[in-house]
């Protein structure tokens, strides 16, 4: 079976690391189930000399998974430009045209595809790894998505009588994350080693909620936690993508109460990098964009499923209820700073038992092979 995935914006950020891994997660999952997989970029043009070092790393990064064959890049001379202006790296156009004629199916997760370019594909398949904001942005007429012939999301409430969430017209089937367990093999990390997280600070993101619109970066919900290391013993520390011009006093006012802060580029700015720098971590902290809370998807991160696939346990933010997140075993969720304390404490107390759990979570709930399957059964008549 031949199926193309579409990503979105990696090649574009060869500095984050682990948005390279949100989509091959999947592909890898593809390949474990027997598919040929080709992976689809689009790649918005800026500056000659940046554009042609950008493509560069992105196809030695794709060698690397076995996949330098496998890739089509169409060279966008802007961001909403149709895909006939597109010229192409890494395949000829014939090829690529040749590919999307006879692939079996597109695994889309670029919601901005055009829909020519769709259109040349037998069966098509959206996924949704931003559940809730995708079909609050679609809802209110904020973003266009072309129509699929099947809707995926990654959120657990979506589509659900009870949820906060629209579906915005269109019939979600609910899947969940995935992580490559083969690629993420358990990894023991030093005693001293703290509790990390791999974030952005801000986007300057803002969402239009029942009172006005709300801030919808990390850094609100980081903020809250600010004085958490005065309150453990356990050391945390936070890789992030911050600008130090703009976001320099709020960064040094969180090392000023404790926190370690490194910036995610010097840290995680490649594949390796990211996947070391994880599984080098006692386990993950993490806080959840407002969003997430608002609209109680019982999110998890694809970076957290990275920590639980390492033996590593987590220690996230609260999303809301749900039916497969458990709130302290492996993966611990909290609301409070309160609780964020009292679940540290819980992790060390028994930390090897919880380094058990949290891989156990990731085989039963997270395998890539199986959510692939899930997948293909649903999307392939």
């Amino acid at each position: 079976m031949k199926v193309v995935l579409s990503a979105y914006n990696v090649a574009n950020s060869p500095e984050v690391g682990g948005h390279f891994w949100v989509y091959l997660q999947y592909a890898l999952g593809l390949q474990d189930q027997g598919c040929d997989v080709y992976w689809l970029e689009w790649f918005v043009q800026k500056d000659p000399a940046r554009d042609a070092a950008a493509v560069a790393a992105f196809q030695e990064r794709m060698r690397a998974f076995g996949m330098g064959d496998k890739v089509v890049v169409m060279l966008a001379p802007q961001k909403r430009a149709p895909a006939r202006s597109c010229s192409y790296a890494g395949m000829h156009a014939e090829q690529a045209q040749s590919l999307f004629d006879d692939a079996d199916l597109l695994l889309n997760f670029h919601y901005a595809i055009d829909p020519e370019l769709l259109a040349r594909f037998r069966r098509t398949a959206l996924v949704d790894i931003d559940p809730g904001l995708l079909q609050h942005w679609m809802h209110h007429g904020q973003i266009r998505v072309a129509d699929h012939g099947h809707w995926f999301t990654t959120g657990e409430t979506v589509g659900q009588p009870s949820s906060q969430i629209p579906d915005a017209g269109k019939p979600w089937h609910r899947i969940r994350p995935c992580v490559s367990l083969r690629h993420w093999p358990v990894t023991p990390a030093a005693k001293a080693a703290p509790l990390t997280t791999v974030s952005s600070w801000q986007s300057r993101e803002w969402v239009k909620g029942g009172n006005g619109y709300y801030e919808n970066n990390k850094r609100v919900s980081f903020l809250e936690y600010r004085d958490l290391p005065q309150r453990v013993s356990q050391p945390l520390e936070l890789a992030l993508f911050y600008h130090p011009d703009d976001d320099g006093p709020e960064i040094q006012s969180m090392q000023d109460a404790g926190w370690s802060i490194r910036h995610s580029r010097e840290v995680a700015g490649s594949p390796e990098a990211y996947r070391a720098y994880v599984q080098a971590s006692r386990g993950e902290f993490s806080c959840a964009k407002p969003s997430c809370m608002a609209l109680q998807n019982a999110w998890v991160s694809d970076r957290t499923l990275c920590y639980l696939a390492s033996g590593k346990p987590a220690v996230v933010q609260h999303t809301g209820p749900s039916a497969m997140l458990p709130d302290a075993r492996g993966l611990f969720r909290f609301s409070t700073p309160d609780e964020a304390v009292r679940v540290i404490e819980m992790v060390n107390a028994d930390y090897d038992r919880h380094c058990r759990e949290a891989r156990a979570l990731a085989e039963a709930c997270f395998d890539a092979p199986q959510v692939t399957r899930g997948i293909l059964e649903r999307a392939i008549d």
